[in-house]
C-alpha cells in the first residue's frame, strides 16, 4: 500500500549522511542551541578552532556531522549533559534513511524539524484528511485541537505554529499546496465564531500567489487522502522528504521507493480535487452560513 512505510534501521554509524532527515534535524538543533546561547557563527568557529564556513555548513545539514563534531560544538557552547547525550545519540543514528521518533512529539524535536524543512523547502504539499494544515491554522483553531495539553506546552506549540506561517510570505517563499477533505472545512472543532475566522484566514492565505488550497468533495469515494496525513517536501539541493504524523510518533521518509509512492499519490489528488476557485467558493458558502448563525 502507498502509505505503509517500510522503516529501515541501518547500521549505526559515527557519521551522518548529508541531507538525510536526521542530519537536517540535528543541524537545526545545533543551530538553535547556538542561537539560544547568543553565540555568533564566527565566535563558535573561534572556540572550536575551525572556519565559520564549517559551522555554516554544519548547521545547514549540507555536510556530514560526526559524533566528534557534535561533542566539540556542545563543549564550546557549554551545553548540559542531558542535551549532550541526546544529540550525540542523534549523530550516531543519523545515517538511517527513514526514521521514527517514539513518544508524543515535543516542541524541541518534531516542530523544530518541521520548521526547518518548511524554511528550506522550495515546494511542499500537505494532505489533510482530519484537520486544517498546521501552517494554515489560526491561534484559536490550534488551541481548540490542543485543549488536552498543559497550558504552557499548548501555548508554546500555538506560538510556534503561528510563526510557521511567516515562511509563506517571506522573500522567495516556497510553493505550498494543501489538499483538504471537504468535511474538515465543514465540521467544526471549535466554536462557530472561531471556525468562521479560520475559514476567513484560509481565503486570505489562498490569495497568495505561492499558496494553493484545494478541497476534495465527499462524493468521490476513497482517495489517497483517506489513507492518512502527510507532508511532501522538495528542496533545491537535496532529495525530497515525506513526513507522516500519527498519534504517538512522527515518521520521516527519504528512501526513493517511499518518495515515489507519495509523488504518485499527489498526482492523483491534483486530478481529484476541486479547483482553487471552486474551493474558495465552497469555503465562502460555509463561512457565510456560520456568520448568519452567530
Amino acid at each position: 500500500m502507498i502509505f505503509e512505510a517500510d522503516i529501515i534501521y541501518g547500521w549505526f554509524m559515527n557519521r551522518s549522511k548529508p541531507g538525510s532527515p536526521k542530519a537536517r534535524s540535528l543541524a537545526a538543533e545545533l543551530r538553535k542551541l547556538r542561537q539560544d546561547a547568543d553565540v555568533g557563527v564566527r565566535e563558535l568557529a573561534r572556540r572550536i578552532g575551525t572556519s565559520h564556513g564549517w559551522v555554516t555548513r554544519t548547521e545547514s545539514g549540507s555536510r556530514s556531522i560526526s559524533v566528534a563534531d557534535v561533542t566539540s560544538i556542545l563543549a564550546a557552547l557549554e551545553i548540559s549533559s542531558e542535551d549532550r547525550e541526546r544529540l550525540v545519540d542523534m549523530a550516531r543514528e543519523a545515517d538511517q534513511p527513514d526514521w521514527l521518533r517514539p513518544g508524543i512529539p515535543g516542541v524541541r524535536e518534531e516542530l523544530v524539524t518541521l520548521i526547518e524543512y518548511e524554511r528550506t523547502a522550495t515546494h511542499f504539499v500537505e494532505a489533510a484528511p482530519l484537520l486544517i494544515p498546521g501552517i494554515l491554522q489560526t491561534a484559536d483553531y490550534a488551541r481548540a485541537i490542543m485543549s488536552g495539553l498543559p497550558a504552557g506546552e499548548r501555548e508554546a506549540k500555538v506560538g510556534m505554529r503561528a510563526a510557521r506561517r511567516d515562511v509563506l510570505t517571506k522573500v522567495q517563499a516556497p510553493v505550498f499546496e494543501a489538499f483538504i477533505l471537504e468535511h474538515v472545512l465543514r465540521d467544526s472543532v471549535c466554536d462557530a465564531s472561531a471556525h468562521a475566522d479560520q475559514l476567513r484566514h484560509l481565503l486570505k492565505m489562498a490569495e497568495l500567489p505561492n499558496v494553493s488550497i484545494r478541497a476534495l468533495p465527499k462524493n468521490l469515494g476513497w482517495t489517497h487522502l483517506h489513507s492518512g496525513h502527510f507532508i511532501h517536501f522538495e528542496f533545491g539541493d537535496a532529495a525530497p522528504i515525506v513526513h507522516l504524523e500519527t498519534l504517538g510518533s512522527g515518521v520521516f521518509l527519504s528512501s526513493p521507493g517511499a518518495i515515489s509512492n507519495y509523488t504518485d499519490a499527489m498526482g492523483s489528488l491534483r486530478q481529484a480535487a476541486m479547483t482553487e476557485q471552486e474551493t474558495a467558493e465552497f469555503i465562502t458558502s460555509i463561512m457565510e452560513r456560520l456568520e448568519e448563525s452567530t
